[in-house]
C-alpha cells in the first residue's frame, strides 16, 4: 500500500466525531512504537516530520523508514511536513514523496499569510498533495517554532472563513489555547470552546487542527525528574478537553512532547538503574515500548480513533 493523503481520514473523522493523531517522528524506534500501536488499535494515523527532524535524520532515511512501516503493517499512513516555514521546504517535501505539507505563515500579516499559503496550495495540489495552514499563533517552543506568551494570538473566526476561501487550503490549524512544548501555564489550562464552536459553524465540514496538544503526562514528568530531569510544574492540555475538541470539527491533533517525554523517561530510568549498560538496544527497546503504550492510550482514550480503519 502506498502513502495516502489525509483527505479521506479527515472526512471520516469529521463525520465520526473523533480526531486522527499526528505523531512527530525522528528515528526508527519512534516510528516503530507509533505504528505498532496503530496496528493493534486499528487506528488511522499521520506521521509527521518537522524541519528539525528532517535535518537530523535526513529526508531519505525518514522516507525509507516510513515505507518500511507501511510494508510491515499494511497501514494506510499519511506522511506530513509539520510547520514548513517557507515555500522551498514545502516544495522539497512535495517533490520528495510527502503526501501532506503544512505551510506555517502565522508569523506573517494576514495578507502575506494568504499569499504564501496560496502559492504552496497551487503547487501541492498539482502534485496530488494536501495542504494544512495556520491562522493564529500558539505560545511555546517546538524545534524552530518559538513564540512568547505575549505574542500568542487566538484565531479570529471570521478571518478563518476568509482565509480558507481565498487560499483553497485543505485543513486549518487554529489557536484556541493549546501550546507547544512542556509549557508552564499560569493557572489551569483552558481551551476556548466557544471560539472553536463558532469556527466549526462558520466552516461546516471543514477539518480543523490542534497543534501543541500534548498533555504532558504527569507520570512521565515524575519519572524524568526522579532520574535527573528538571520539569517541575510542566503541564499540558487535559485529555478530556482534547477528547471534547474532536466533537467540534477538530480532525487532527498533533502530539510530540508526550512522545519525547515517554522516550526520555524510559531511557533515564534504564540508565540510572543499569549504570553498567552501554548497549543502545537495551535502553531503546523499553523506550520504544513506552512510546507504543502511550500512543495506544491516546488513540483509545483521547483521540477516540481506535477501531476506525
Amino acid at each position: 500500500m502506498p502513502l495516502v493523503t489525509s483527505a479521506e481520514m479527515f472526512k471520516k473523522a469529521y463525520e465520526g466525531h473523533y480526531a486522527v493523531g499526528a505523531f512527530n517522528v525522528n528515528n526508527m524506534e519512534i516510528i516503530q512504537g507509533i505504528v505498532e500501536a496503530a496496528r493493534e488499535e486499528k487506528s488511522p494515523l499521520i506521521l509527521q516530520v518537522s524541519a528539525g527532524a528532517r535535518k537530523y535524520a535526513n529526508h531519505i532515511y525518514l522516507m525509507k523508514l516510513v515505507e518500511a512501516a507501511i510494508e510491515d503493517t499494511g497501514l494506510p499512513i499519511c506522511l506530513h511536513l509539520d510547520h514548513g516555514e517557507d515555500f522551498e521546504i514545502c516544495k522539497a517535501c512535495v517533490d520528495g514523496g510527502f503526501t501532506s505539507v503544512m505551510i506555517d505563515g502565522s508569523k506573517h500579516p494576514f495578507e502575506e499569510n494568504i499569499e504564501l499559503t496560496k502559492r504552496v496550495v497551487e503547487y501541492a495540489h498539482n502534485k496530488g498533495v494536501v495542504v494544512e495552514a495556520e491562522l493564529g499563533r500558539l505560545a511555546g517552543v517546538e524545534d524552530a517554532v518559538k513564540v512568547n506568551t505575549k505574542d500568542a494570538t487566538y484565531t479570529d473566526p471570521d478571518q478563518a472563513v476568509e482565509f480558507v476561501e481565498r487560499t483553497g487550503v485543505d485543513s486549518l490549524a487554529i489557536a484556541i489555547g493549546t501550546s507547544h512544548g512542556a509549557y508552564k501555564f499560569k493557572g489551569n489550562p483552558e481551551l476556548d470552546f466557544a471560539r472553536l464552536e463558532k469556527i466549526t459553524k462558520l466552516l461546516p465540514g471543514f477539518p480543523l487542527v490542534l497543534h501543541g496538544a500534548s498533555t504532558v503526562i504527569p507520570s512521565f514528568v515524575e519519572e524524568c525528574n526522579k532520574y535527573g530531569g528538571k520539569l517541575d510544574g510542566a503541564q499540558g492540555v487535559p485529555e478530556d478537553m482534547l477528547l471534547k475538541a474532536g466533537t467540534f470539527g477538530v480532525c487532527k491533533i498533533n502530539i510530540d512532547t508526550d512522545l519525547r517525554l515517554a522516550m526520555t523517561a524510559s531511557i533515564r530510568k534504564h540508565l540510572a538503574t543499569n549504570p553498567a549498560d552501554f548497549d543502545p538496544r537495551q535502553y531503546l527497546k523499553p523506550a520504544r515500548e513506552a512510546i507504543k503504550q502511550m500512543v495506544a492510550h491516546k488513540m483509545r482514550d483521547v483521540l477516540n480513533s481506535s477501531n476506525r480503519l
